[in-house]
C-alpha cells in the first residue's frame, strides 16, 4: 500500500497516515486497508507490549481535472442526399481521462466553424439545419469540439466530412461528354470510368446500345479519299471500270456542267441536270455479266405518286423512246431495267428488277453495287446482298439501227416528243458511279470499296466473359450489350472504344449516344436510364510537306535518245515527307516554336511526269515503262503525249522504284536540243500534294562526230570537248551547257586561220606567175584564175564556202560573216555535202600523208613553180 503511519505523541497516542508516494487516482480511485496500534511494552527492552484492536481504513482519492477529451476518432465521414433534413447525420463521441464523474464525463459538444448549415447536440449527434443542395455545395468540412463537465474543452477539434450526392436518379455516371481523338492513337476507350446508378433497384438484366453518328462525315463515315481508280486497284477489283462520273477535264467534259463538291468528287443533282456519256466511251454490248456501282444519297420524292428518277439510263437517241438499260429510283424503290435484244428465242425474259428498301429515301449516303448474270440480277447495299423482291417480264427489242444515247442523272427522250429532251430527273448525290462490261465484283471487294475506316472497338473481348452478349453491325457504327450482371455491363462498356485507321481522318465530331433499358424481377421495365448524349472531337492530322529531289538537270549525247532503250529520266529520285509540329516553348514566354520531326512514312495516290512545253510527238518521241515494274505493286500507269500517269495506293517506296524506271526516247533528235519534264506527286486524291520538281534534259549534237574518223589528221580536237565523246562520264550540268558555245568558237578561230593562210599562199602563186602588171591589176579585180592541176590541198571539211573560188577583192568583215556562218552552212543543201564528198575523196586519192596533231595545215609543194 502506498501509505504509512507515524506517530506523532506517544503520549496521547495521536498517529497519522500519509501517502508514501503521490496518488493518482486515475489508476486507483480508493483504497481500503486495517490498522492497529501497538504499545511501548514494558523494560527497557520494550518487551510484552500489546497491540489494539483492529481498525478498517478506507481512503477515497479525491479527482483533479488534470487530462482534456479527445476524440475517439481523427476524422468523420458522412454522406447525405440532397434536399432531405435528417435528425442526424452523425455522432461524434469524445472521451476523458479523468476519474472522477465530474471531470471524466462529456457535458457538451460545439461546432467550431461558423456559418455551416448543421448544429450538433450534447450527445454529439450533428444534423443538418436546411436542405442541402448538390448543386451549390458538393461537400462540407466542419470543425467540432468537446467539453467535459469542468468545461475543460478538447485539446484538438475534430473534422467532419459531409458529402452531399444528388437526389439518386438512375442512369450512367462518371463519364465525359467529350473525348479528344488524336491522329494515330489506334484505339481509345470512350467511358473509362462509367458505372450504371440503378438507385438500389431490383434489376434483373440491362440492354445497352452504343450508336457513333458519323452520317455527316463524307460518305456516311469516314473513308478513303483516294480516287476511285485508285480505291478499285487497293481492294483487288477487277480492271475495266468506267468512271461516268470523272472530275472534268478535256477528255472528260460531260460532267463540267453538273453541281459537284471538288473536296468528294459528289455530285448533286436538283432534278434539272442530266449528262450526256459521249459514243465511245462505254461499249454497247456490255454482254450477260456486267457490273454498276455507285455511292447515293436519296430522299422521299415529293408528291404522292412520284416520277421516275433516273441515275443511268441507254435509251434510243432519235425517233423511239426504247430503254435499252436503266437504273433508277421510284417511290422509294430501287428499279433496274435490262431490256434484252431480240434473237431466234423469242420469248418472256426478266427484265424489271425491283428492291424495296428504307435506305433508300433515309437521306444518307449507301453503297449500291449491282451485279448481272443474267438472267440473274443482285443487289449489294453497304455491302449486305439483297435480292429483288419483284421481277417483271418483258418481250425483247426488235433491232434497229438507231443510235442510243447513255446518261446520267436523267434520261434521253428522242422520240414520240416534238424536240429531244431530257425527262425523268434525279434529285439527289451520286458519286463513284461506274460500269464494268463483261465482269462481276465479289462480295469481298465490295466490302473493301465501301468500308469506313472509323468505329467502335472493344478492347479484350476475351476478358468480357460469358455474362456479356454483344453485337456489332456491319460497319461497326452500333453496338448492341446484354446482360443480367450490372457490374459485368459496368466493365464492358468500359472497354468500349472509338478507332480510327486513316493516317490522316477526317477532322471534327463525331456524335455518341448511349441508350439502356433494364428490366427488374417481376416487371418489364422498372426503372428509366437516361441516354448518354457525347462526341468524339478527332483533331486535325498534322500536314505532312512531301519533298522530290534529284538530278534536275543533265545532258545526254543524241544516240543515246535515239537507242532502244533510250535514257532514263529520273534515276535517283527521291520522294520524302516530313511534317512540322507545333510545340511549347520550355521558357516562360509562351511562345510556340515549329519543331521539324522526323520523316514521316505514308502512301501516295498517284505521281505524274508531264512534259512541260509542248506534248510529245508520237512519231519521234515518247515515254516508256516496263510494265513489269509494276508487278506486285498497287500500281497502275497510263501514258499520253502529256505524259505517264502512275496511280494506286502504295508506298512513297514503290512509286520511287517505278519513276527511277521511266525512259524517255527519240529517234529523230535532229530537231530537238532539250526536253523539260515535271513531276509531282499526291496523296489523298491531291487533299495533299509535293512540290512540283522540274526536270531539264539536253540532247547534245556533235556535228563533227560524223568526220572525225576522216580528218583527224588536220585538226586536234579540244580537250574540252571530250565530255561530249564521253557520256559516261560524269559532267556538271554548266559544262554542258557551255561545251558547244565553246567548241563553236575555236572550230570557226581555226578555219579562220586556215583560210588566210590559203589567201596568202595563193597571193603568193599568182605573183609568181604572172607575165606583165597590168595582168596583174586586172587579177586583182576579177576571180582568180589560177593552175591547179599539180596543187594539193588539205582542207577542214567541216568549212562550207559559198563558192569555189573567192575573190582576193573580198573584205576581212565579209570573212568574219562567213566564220559566224559556218556552223549553219554545214547542214544546207545535200549537193554541197557531195561536192566536199568529191573533194575530199579527191584530196584522199592524190595522197594522204601522216601529220602530227600540232600540225593543222601542209603543202605539197613539190610541183608548184614560182
Amino acid at each position: 500500500m502506498p501509505f504509512e503511519a507515524v506517530v506523532l505523541n506517544k503520549t496521547s497516542g495521536e498517529g497519522r497516515l500519509r501517502a508514501k508516494s503521490p496518488i493518482d487516482c486515475e489508476l486507483q480511485k480508493e483504497y481500503t486497508f486495517i490498522i492497529q496500534a501497538y504499545d511501548c511494552g514494558s523494560g527497557p527492552s520494550g518487551v510484552n507490549w500489546k497491540k489494539s484492536h483492529k481498525a478498517v481504513v478506507h481512503i477515497q482519492v479525491k479527482d483533479v481535472n488534470e487530462f482534456s477529451p479527445a476524440f475517439k476518432e481523427s476524422m468523420y465521414k458522412a454522406t447525405v442526399t440532397e434536399g432531405k433534413i435528417y435528425d442526424s447525420i452523425l455522432q461524434v463521441e469524445a472521451i476523458d481521462e479523468d476519474c472522477s464523474p465530474q471531470y471524466s464525463q462529456i457535458c457538451n459538444y460545439e461546432i467550431v466553424t461558423t456559418d455551416v448549415p448543421f448544429a450538433i447536440d450534447r450527445n454529439g449527434n450533428i444534423r443538418n439545419t436546411e436542405k442541402l443542395n448538390y448543386d451549390k455545395q458538393h461537400q462540407y468540412e466542419i470543425m467540432v469540439t468537446a467539453f467535459d463537465c469542468g468545461q475543460k474543452h478538447a485539446r484538438e477539434d475534430v473534422l467532419v466530412q459531409v458529402n452531399v450526392k444528388p437526389v439518386c436518379k438512375p442512369g450512367w455516371q462518371d463519364w465525359n461528354k467529350r473525348i479528344e481523338y488524336k491522329p494515330g492513337s489506334g484505339s481509345i476507350p470512350l467511358f473509362p470510368s462509367i458505372h450504371l446508378e440503378t438507385c438500389d433497384g431490383p434489376v434483373s438484366s440491362t440492354h445497352t446500345t452504343i450508336e457513333l453518328q458519323t452520317n455527316y462525315i463524307g460518305k456516311g463515315c469516314d473513308r478513303e479519299t483516294y480516287s476511285e481508280k485508285s480505291l478499285q486497284k487497293l481492294c483487288g477489283a477487277s480492271s475495266g471500270a468506267i468512271d461516268l462520273l470523272p472530275s472534268p477535264s478535256a477528255t472528260t467534259n460531260w460532267t463540267a456542267g453538273l453541281l459537284m463538291d471538288n473536296n468528294d468528287m459528289i455530285f448533286k443533282f436538283d432534278g434539272k441536270q442530266g449528262a450526256k456519256i459521249p459514243d465511245g466511251i462505254v461499249p454497247k454490248n456490255l454482254t450477260d455479266q456486267f457490273t454498276i456501282s455507285l455511292w447515293m444519297k436519296h430522299g422521299p420524292s415529293p408528291g404522292l405518286r412520284a416520277e421516275k428518277e433516273t441515275i443511268l439510263c441507254n435509251s434510243d437517241k432519235t425517233e423511239m423512246n426504247r430503254h435499252h438499260y436503266a437504273l433508277y429510283v421510284h417511290n422509294c424503290r430501287l428499279v433496274f431495267l435490262l431490256r434484252k435484244d431480240f434473237d431466234q428465242a423469242d420469248t418472256f425474259r426478266p427484265a424489271e428488277f425491283h428492291w424495296k428498301l428504307d435506305q433508300i429515301c433515309d437521306k444518307e449516303w449507301h453503297y449500291y453495287v449491282v451485279n448481272v448474270e443474267f438472267p440473274v440480277v443482285t443487289l449489294y447495299m453497304d455491302g449486305s446482298t439483297y435480292e429483288p423482291y419483284l421481277v417483271t417480264n418483258d418481250w425483247p427489242i426488235h433491232p434497229s439501227h438507231i443510235a442510243m444515247q447513255l446518261t446520267v442523272g436523267a434520261c434521253w427522250q428522242g422520240g414520240e416528243v416534238t424536240k429531244p429532251r431530257f425527262a425523268q430527273y434525279f434529285h439527289g448525290s451520286l458519286a463513284s458511279l461506274t460500269i464494268r462490261p463483261g465482269k462481276i465484283e465479289s462480295q469481298k471487294v465490295i466490302s473493301c470499296l465501301q468500308a469506313c475506316k472509323e468505329g467502335l472497338d472493344i478492347n479484350s473481348l476475351e476478358s468480357l466473359g460469358q455474362g456479356v452478349k454483344y453485337h456489332f453491325n456491319p460497319s461497326q457504327s452500333v453496338l448492341v450489350m446484354e446482360g443480367d450482371d450490372i457490374e459485368n455491363i459496368n466493365r464492358a462498356l468500359r472497354k468500349v472504344s472509338y478507332i480510327n485507321s486513316r493516317q490522316f481522318p477526317t477532322a471534327g465530331v463525331r456524335r455518341l449516344k448511349v441508350s439502356s433499358k433494364v428490366q427488374c424481377f417481376g416487371e418489364d421495365v422498372c426503372i428509366n436510364i437516361p441516354d448518354i448524349d457525347a462526341y468524339v472531337m478527332v483533331l486535325q492530322a498534322n500536314e505532312p510537306k512531301i519533298t522530290i529531289s534529284g538530278m534536275d538537270h543533265f545532258a545526254r549525247p543524241a544516240a543515246q535518245f535515239e537507242s532502244e532503250r533510250g535514257v532514263i529520266l529520273l534515276p535517283d529520285i527521291r520522294i520524302a515527307s516530313t511534317v512540322t509540329k507545333m510545340e511549347h516553348s520550355k521558357k516562360n514566354d509562351g511562345a510556340n516554336k515549329p519543331v521539324v520531326l522526323e520523316e514521316m512514312l505514308h502512301n501516295l495516290d498517284f505521281c505524274d511526269v508531264l512534259v512541260s512545253g509542248a506534248e510529245l510527238d508520237p512519231e519521234q518521241e515518247c515515254l516508256e515503262l516496263d510494265r513489269t515494274e509494276l508487278q506486285g505493286k498497287h500500281l497502275d500507269a497510263t501514258n499520253s503525249t502529256a505524259g505517264y500517269s502512275i496511280y494506286g495506293v502504295d508506298t512513297m517506296h514503290n512509286y520511287e522504284q517505278v519513276l527511277q524506271q521511266i525512259r524517255y526516247r527519240n529517234w529523230y533528235t535532229s530537231a530537238t536540243f532539250e526536253r523539260k519534264f515535271r513531276v509531282k506527286c499526291s496523296e489523298l486524291n491531291g487533299h495533299y500534294t509535293s512540290n512540283e520538281f522540274n526536270l531539264e534534259v539536253n540532247i547534245l549534237h556533235s556535228t563533227n562526230s560524223n568526220y572525225m574518223d576522216h580528218v583527224n589528221h588536220v585538226i586536234v580536237q579540244p580537250h574540252f570537248l571530250q565530255s561530249v565523246h564521253h557520256p559516261e562520264e560524269s559532267i556538271s550540268t554548266v559544262h554542258n551547257s557551255v561545251v558547244p558555245r565553246v567548241a563553236t568558237v575555236v572550230i570557226a578561230i581555226c578555219v579562220s586561220v586556215l583560210i588566210s593562210i590559203i589567201a596568202v599562199g595563193v597571193y603568193r602563186i599568182r605573183t609568181a606567175q604572172q607575165h606583165s602588171s597590168t595582168d596583174n591589176e586586172s587579177s586583182k579585180e576579177n576571180e582568180m584564175d589560177w593552175d591547179d592541176s599539180a596543187l594539193t590541198i588539205t582542207v577542214n571539211p567541216m568549212e562550207k564556202y559559198e563558192k569555189p573560188h573567192r575573190a582576193e577583192e573580198e573584205s576581212e568583215e565579209e570573212d568574219d560573216e562567213e566564220e559566224d556562218t559556218t556552223s549553219a552552212e554545214s547542214d544546207e543543201s545535200e549537193e554541197e555535202e557531195d561536192e566536199e564528198e568529191e573533194e575530199e575523196a579527191t584530196v584522199q586519192k592524190r595522197g594522204k600523208q601522216n601529220f602530227t596533231r600540232q600540225e593543222q595545215l601542209e603543202w605539197d609543194d613539190s610541183t608548184l613553180p614560182y
